[in-house]
Formats: C-alpha cells, structure tokens, sequence
C-alpha cells in the first residue's frame, strides 16, 4: 500500500483521491494546506491523521512515501522540487510546470533523487483513448486531425466584473491554453509525437493571458487543429480523418465515446466501458512506476515535448509569466 499525502483541497484533489482508492494501490495519510483547519475539514472524512501548514514540516515527514500536487500552476515546480529532495514521489496536476525549463528541472531533480514524478494528464490513461490509438492505423493514410474543447468558465463573469480570479490570472500560470486547451495539445503528442511546426493564435484578456486560441501543429501529410477556449461553449467532436474512415470523439479530455465512420457514413461505435471517475486510471499507471521505482521513458518524453510547445505556443501568442525564466 502506497502511503499518499496531498497538496491543496479543492475539487480535483477530492476526486483524484477517490479515484486513487478506488484501485486499492494507495492510503491517504496526510493533507497540506496553507490553513491548518482546512487541511482538517478536507481530511477527516477520509479518517487522515496528519495535517500540516508548513510545507518544510510537510516535506520533512515519514508519515507518507507519494505526494500529489494540485496547487495552482504557478506553484508546481517549487513544491514538486521540494518533495523529490525529500525522495518523496510526486504526481503533479497538469500542466506539469508553467514553462519548458521548469519541466526540465523537476525531472534533472526526480533522477538525482531517485524517486518517480509523474505528470496528472488522465487522457492517454484511459480505455478509450486506447481503443483510439488502436484503431488509427484502420482508417487510412491520415489527412486531418481536429481537437476540440471549449468550454465557458464559470469565473468568466467574475473577470468581466473587474475581478481578478485565478484562472484568469497570469501570476499563477493560468489561461486557456494552460487548463483546457493542454488536453487537445497533449492527446495530439500522445498521439502524433513532437509536431514538425507549431503556429499559434489567441485572444488576449485585458490581464494578460489567453481566453481562446487556435494552434496548428504540422505533421507529415497532415496537420492537427486544436481549438480551445474557456469564454465560449462549444458541443462539436473531435475527429481523425483518415482516407478510409474518421475516427470520431466525444470529449477529448475523457474519450466518452469512440466512433468509427467510413466513406459511406456507416458509424461503427468502439467504446469499451471506462469507471465513472476517470482519474482512477492516472492514479493506477503512477502506482505501476511507484512499485518499480522508474519513471516511464515515453510518459516522461510527453510531458517534456508538451511543456516545449505549450511554452512556444505563449512566445508565439505573447503570454508571459511571472514565474518564466
């Protein structure tokens, strides 16, 4: 039984630590928090013993082995650093870090340490995503590849008020292409590998990061269109459109639904059941690399082309972070 303990209590963590008991690999033993009670309001029900407000305190236990992280972006790379030098695993919320040198850094950290970090990317973790990736090569020689998530976020009102919320705010990293878009980016490289040209456009909000954008990564004989926004809704599929066959998706992010359409329109559904919380599957693939104590090489080369065209996507469409180098 791997002993867990968490960063941050919010929704996600609730539902990361759901999906990490559910497979029986792993025992919640603490919580951290900048506010002691909260730490205590968050963990009780889940009958946790250690609570902590001091992350040198946190860092220092022998209460727990695997830490999971889910501050906001801005915050990653410090506290994921932090916990590899005291050879805690980690398992970081995506984005791993806010640029390309910190993803560098916290792996160069991970190996000297000798401990596994993980990035929280659930997409490539699913049954879904995997029938997907099985049933590529069926379709044909591939022309054209669309990802898709828009969604309106509900602090998008707040900002248009003159508030400042986090996920509008460049201090912690944050923007759509950070949080939403980085699905449609990351199923692509999972998919494609590291894309041979990127172009990148977005609308910029009045503080600094992007609300919308497009991205165009070129591929041999095809290029993928990612689309993304978080001050809009949008209820299209994804799709891989192959010479023979497109394979369409329902909600890139959690593959809900996998289906095959040939030239005539005949739709051929491929889904397999998948557990209601998704993040079971993330939780299950960091405790495979815990147990051996090695780092996936293919996960850690996503995490690290991702980091490197999310940062050339920011230079391109001049989003700039406090934190950059």
């Amino acid at each position: 039984m791997i002993k867990l303990a968490v960063i941050g209590t919010n929704w996600i963590t609730d539902n990361f630590i759901q999906g990490a008991l559910q497979t029986g690999r792993f025992e919640l033993c603490a919580v951290y928090s900048r506010s002691f009670g909260q730490a205590q309001n968050f963990g009780l029900k889940y009958n946790v013993k250690y609570f902590f407000d001091d992350l040198e305190l946190f860092a220092s236990s022998t209460e727990f082995e695997a830490v999971y992280i889910a501050s906001p972006n801005s915050f990653h790379k410090y506290q994921s650093i932090r916990m590899l030098k005291s050879s805690k695993h980690v398992i970081c919320e995506k984005p791993l870090a806010s640029d390309y040198t910190s993803a560098q850094d916290m792996y160069k950290t991970a190996e000297e340490n000798d401990v596994v970090l993980f990035e929280a990317f659930m997409t490539p973790y699913l049954p879904n995503f995997a029938v997907l990736k099985q049933n590529i090569k069926d379709i044909g020689t591939l022309r054209k590849v669309m990802f898709n998530y828009c969604q309106y976020s509900s602090r998008y009102p707040k900002f248009l008020r003159g508030e400042n919320p986090n996920t509008f705010n460049p201090s912690f990293s944050n923007g759509s292409v950070m949080d939403i878009g980085y699905y449609c980016l990351g199923a692509a490289i999972e998919l494609f590998g590291e894309p041979k040209s990127v172009y990148a456009t977005a609308d910029i909000l009045e503080s600094g990061v992007d609300g919308n954008g497009s991205i165009i990564l070129g591929y041999n004989g095809f290029d993928a269109v990612l689309m993304h926004s978080k001050t809009s809704n949008s209820f299209l599929p994804s799709e891989i459109q192959g010479e023979q066959a497109c394979l369409q998706i329902e909600m890139i992010s959690t593959c809900n639904k996998v289906s095959r359409i040939d030239r005539n329109g005949h739709i051929t559904d491929l889904s397999v059941g998948q557990k209601e919380n998704r993040m079971f599957y993330e939780a299950n693939a960091f405790a495979d690399q815990v147990i051996i104590n090695k780092i996936n090489t293919k996960s850690k080369t996503r995490s690290l082309t991702l980091a490197k065209v999310l940062t050339d996507v920011r230079i391109q469409t001049g989003v700039i972070f406090p934190t950059d180098p």
